[in-house]
């Protein structure tokens, strides 16, 4: 009906009730169900920026949060590819600064970026993952957490990473 659903602020993922989820129209509006976590935002700025854009996962899972935390990531791909799975579903990940979670300037930059990618790490923050449905979008940041943890087990291991011509192909 052109609104979307979220979690409620302070919720616990394994305990959601579909009747308490948060109804918000797409200029910010609270239809319905439990408040609305302070970064429906960046959420709403996502889906208005990414016609493809159907569901949004935000989380604050171990290892992509802990990658979040490092200082030198190249803040136009944090994970380097070395696997083509990430290549494939995502493509780049490019680092939002850090900002306080609900500030405007997250939406901000995240409607910036939207258009041309489906997924981005907020600098000691964690995961923004976006797909064409709930499972593609959840799907998607498993496989971004896999990566990172390959790159806390890697170290300082030289890693071979992906050529241009294998992403390219991956891309193709």
């Amino acid at each position: 009906d052109g609104a979307l659903l979220a979690t409620p602020t302070g919720s616990c993922l394994g305990e959601l009730q579909a009747d308490r989820l948060s109804k918000v129209s797409l200029n910010g509006d609270w239809l319905s169900g439990d408040k609305p976590s302070k970064e429906i935002s960046f959420h709403r700025a996502l889906y208005l920026n990414n016609p493809e854009c159907k569901a949004v996962v935000h989380l604050h899972c171990t290892y992509l949060t802990a990658l979040s935390c490092l200082q030198g990531l190249d803040v136009d791909n944090a994970i380097k590819p070395f696997t083509p799975y990430v290549v494939m579903r995502v493509g780049k990940v490019p680092v939002v600064p850090y900002y306080r979670p609900g500030d405007e300037r997250l939406a901000q930059d995240l409607a910036r970026l939207a258009p041309t990618h489906r997924a981005f790490l907020l600098a000691n923050h964690g995961p923004v993952v976006t797909g064409k449905d709930l499972r593609a979008a959840a799907d998607n940041t498993e496989e971004m957490e896999d990566a990172a943890r390959l790159i806390f087990t890697l170290g300082d291991r030289p890693i071979r990473y992906l050529t241009d011509d294998e992403i390219a192909e991956l891309r193709s």
